[in-house]
This record gives C-alpha cells, structure tokens and sequence, in this order.
C-alpha cells in the first residue's frame, strides 16, 4: 500500500487574512504545514512528499523542514497560478517507479492514517478515490435570493482531500486539462471529465480544511479533544 503524496503549498489564503501564506501560520507552536506534513511523515506507508511551493518561499520551507525533522520530502515544486498547476507541477517531479498517488492540501493538517489507507486501495483497485463525508445541512438553490428548489441530500457528499490515483490516470487528466485550457475545481473533477469513475470513500468530520480565522477556533478543539484521547 505504498504510495507518494503531492501537497500542494503555495496559495496566498486571502480568506485567512492574515497576510501571508496561511500554511504557515502557528498552531499550537508549530506552523500548519508540519501539522500536515506529520502525518505522512510518520506513515510507513509514505514514500515520499512533493511540496509545491511559491519560489520565493522555498528557502523558508526548507529551514521549517529542518528544524521539525520532516525528511521524507523529496521534492520541491514550483507552486503555480492555480492550485491545479501547483498539483500537476508536483506531479512531473513523482519518480518513476511511482504508481499509486495522493493530493492533500496543505491547510488540513487532521486526516487519519486510516483514511490514508483506505484511499490507497480503493486507487489501487478502481484508479480513483476521493475522501467525503455525508452533507448534514439541508440544501437549497436559489436565485436572486429565492428558493428554487430543496436538494435531496441523501445522495451529497462534501468533498475532501486526500483525493487518490493510480498515477497515470491523473496525469492522463491533467495533461487533457492543459490542453483544452480548463479549471478543474479538484483533482477528482479532471478524472471524470475524462470518463473515468471515481469511488468516495467516507472520512470523518475532523478533517477540515483551514480556509477563514475561524478555522482557527475549530482547529485547535480538534487539537484538545485528541490530546484528551
């Protein structure tokens, strides 16, 4: 079940407001990052890490790697426009022997070993696997700020990441993006432009990504409970 993760680590977080690169804001005294980067460093399972990452900041990264003994990061990408040119950036650094990978944002530092796993064999057996947990809320559309219609939720899933593949059916995705100039809003959304299915497999509600300041609040309650544990 070994496998290869990109980590895509060079947006600006402008949700966040904090003025800079949100990944490297503190969390219970170490940068966000670590926190994410931990979990694949201490997963034997974990053959190494691409990190995409602004040009500017590499030497910063680098540094943070050092001082938290993160070593399983093999290569570093340069970040690009859009989170899905970081990810395929990443993509052209995995090395050949590579065949089962992960993308995880840099900014949802609670995924599970376990979830990890399950992901790597459903890849390993359909080609692609996207982590998901049920919709709770009930949802709506509307328009110009009047109910259209109410939205079984039964059959909805929020999307999370770690999204996993066998490599070459995300590459294939990616190289037929590139082409035709489109914008994925995640990797699993490129895989089924080109016909191919991709199955969820259900994590927990812990792993947020951290995208506003109060993500911050929830961030550290998950932090708490699990230190309790």
């Amino acid at each position: 079940m070994d496998y290869y993760v990109v980590i895509p680590a060079a947006g600006k977080g402008k949700r966040m407001k904090a003025g800079m690169n949100k990944v490297l804001l503190e969390l219970k005294g170490r940068p966000l990052i670590i926190h994410t980067l931990a979990v694949f460093e201490t997963d034997a399972f974990c053959k190494g890490i691409i990190l995409s990452v602004h040009p500017d900041e590499r030497t910063e990264f680098k540094q943070l790697l050092t001082a938290h003994q993160i070593t399983k990061v093999s290569s570093f990408a340069d970040g690009g426009k859009e989170r899905q040119h970081s990810v395929y950036s990443g993509l052209k650094m995995l090395p050949p022997e590579s065949d089962i990978v992960l993308v995880h944002d840099g900014a949802r530092p609670f995924v599970t070993k376990e979830t990890i796993a399950m992901l790597v064999e459903s890849a390993q057996k359909t080609g692609a696997a996207i982590a998901a947990v049920p919709v709770k809320d009930t949802i709506k559309k509307a328009k110009n700020s009047l109910v259209s219609e109410t939205v079984d939720r039964e059959s909805l899933w929020s999307v999370q990441t770690p999204q996993a593949f066998q490599k070459e059916v995300l590459l294939a995705a990616q190289q037929k993006a590139e082409q035709e100039q489109f914008l994925g809003t995640d990797e699993a959304s490129l895989v089924e432009r080109i016909g191919y299915p991709v199955q969820v497999v259900e994590s927990d509600y812990d792993n947020i990504k951290l995208t506003t300041p109060e993500d911050l609040y929830f961030a550290r309650a998950i932090i708490a409970k699990r230190n309790e544990s």
